[in-house]
């Protein structure tokens, strides 16, 4: 993205401010009342995060709305308006039905509530369209743009996309990204699920690189989810007492693609994880980018915690391991994974942060953690620890609508 172009950067999840109005007066926006030029900046967005969304009072004519639209929806503010004038729908009927599909609600402070979710989970939406749009003739960021890479950067449309410039065609699509993913696993029994949710990755096209970890590779369960599994896949074989990141460091020694994510066999993942991943890499530029750990299932407890004590949208030193992606020349240059047992993603991070790469943390909507007993994972933490620190709590298995498990 261009210097100054709104980005989701400072997206806030709980609003200070009830619903504002978008108006536009001679084709000039008028966001909350306050008069704006085009394009718009990230500047113009600050003013904005605080309120519960920006409903649309539709103006006679479509000088200037459908590129205000679009720089919002770009920088993730909650803009929304139901019957739009039949130039947008013919325009661009997807935003027309993103506008219509969501309204704020009451406040709701309760530790159920998922009216926060509801918003931000729209704010998400919008950002895709926006950003799928304006890059639908640009280039594809391949490496990145970074302290650490020598990549390019996709190019911003947003301030050329009037009710003229409509999408792609499909000799200028952009071409789509390789991301090679890297998963160690020495429970078979969840490679099945685990390969099939990267089967269903959107918009990237996909390898996996499969440490197998004291488990063989003629195990009944590796063997029914490989034969399985309809893309290109590497299976390496470690037995038990080789460290967990000397495994890691061994399988992505082995990717061909431009991007490196690390893929966690017991989580849960959206169809459009890798994709949302490379979309925050775009518009920040940084050298890692990763999620929230915001959803937790507790298995044992049959509960979904939902903690929020780590923003998003924000520059950090600190993502969610398995949610890791960077340039696979980045991964190279700060050495890999180290050979040890526990904190590989933590050690990586770490590592990469002092050599100076830039690491941004986006949202952790389509990203659940599961949690049994301490023992059995390498980040040991008891359940009681993330039943007190979270912000809402749901019996059953209530992911965000993100994760499209229904």
């Amino acid at each position: 993205m261009a210097e100054g172009d709104p980005t989701p950067l400072g997206y806030v999840r709980t609003p200070s401010a009830g619903a504002a109005e978008l108006s536009f007066q001679d084709g000039r926006p008028l966001p909350a009342g306050q008069e704006a030029r085009l394009p718009l900046t990230a500047a113009d967005i600050v003013p904005l995060r605080g309120y519960a969304g920006l409903r649309v009072r539709w103006p006679a004519g479509p000088e200037g709305v459908l590129e205000t639209i679009l720089a919002l929806a770009a920088a993730g503010v909650p803009v929304h308006g139901g019957d739009a004038p039949g130039w947008l729908q013919d325009a661009d009927p997807g935003l027309a039905r993103l506008l219509a599909s969501w309204e704020p609600g009451p406040g709701d402070p309760s530790v159920r509530s998922v009216s926060d979710l509801r918003r931000e989970e729209h704010s998400v939406r919008l950002r895709r369209h926006a950003f799928r749009r304006a890059t639908a003739t640009a280039p594809v960021l391949t490496g990145n743009g970074g302290a650490l890479g020598a990549g390019t950067t996709a190019g911003s449309a947003l301030r050329d996309t009037g009710a003229g410039g409509l999408g792609a065609t499909a000799s200028g699509a952009a071409p789509t990204p390789k991301v090679s993913v890297v998963m160690s696993s020495r429970r078979p029994t969840l490679l099945g699920s685990a390969l099939a949710q990267i089967a269903r990755q959107r918009h990237v096209e996909v390898e996996v690189l499969l440490g197998l970890h004291g488990v063989p590779a003629a195990h009944p369960d590796v063997r029914r989810a490989v034969e399985a599994f309809p893309l290109p896949l590497t299976v390496v074989e470690a037995d038990a007492a080789t460290p967990f990141g000397r495994v890691l460091h061994d399988v992505a020694a082995r990717a061909s693609g431009d991007d490196i994510a690390k893929w966690d066999d017991d989580d849960w993942y959206s169809p459009e994880h890798l994709a949302d991943l490379l979309m925050a890499r775009a518009y920040s530029g940084a050298d890692i980018v990763g999620t929230a750990a915001e959803f937790f299932y507790l298995e044992p407890l049959n509960t979904t915690v939902r903690r929020t004590d780590y923003t998003s949208e924000v520059w950090s030193d600190h993502v969610a391991g398995g949610t890791i992606l960077l340039a696979r020349e980045t991964y190279q240059h700060i050495g890999g994974f180290e050979g040890v047992e526990r904190g590989v993603d933590a050690q990586l991070l770490k590592t990469a942060h002092t050599a100076g790469a830039r690491i941004y943390r986006t949202h952790g909507l389509g990203y659940v953690l599961r949690r049994t007993l301490a023992a059995g994972h390498t980040w040991q933490l008891p359940l009681a620890h993330f039943l007190r620190v979270s912000a809402n709590q749901w019996r059953g298995f209530r992911p965000s609508r993100i994760l499209e498990t229904a």
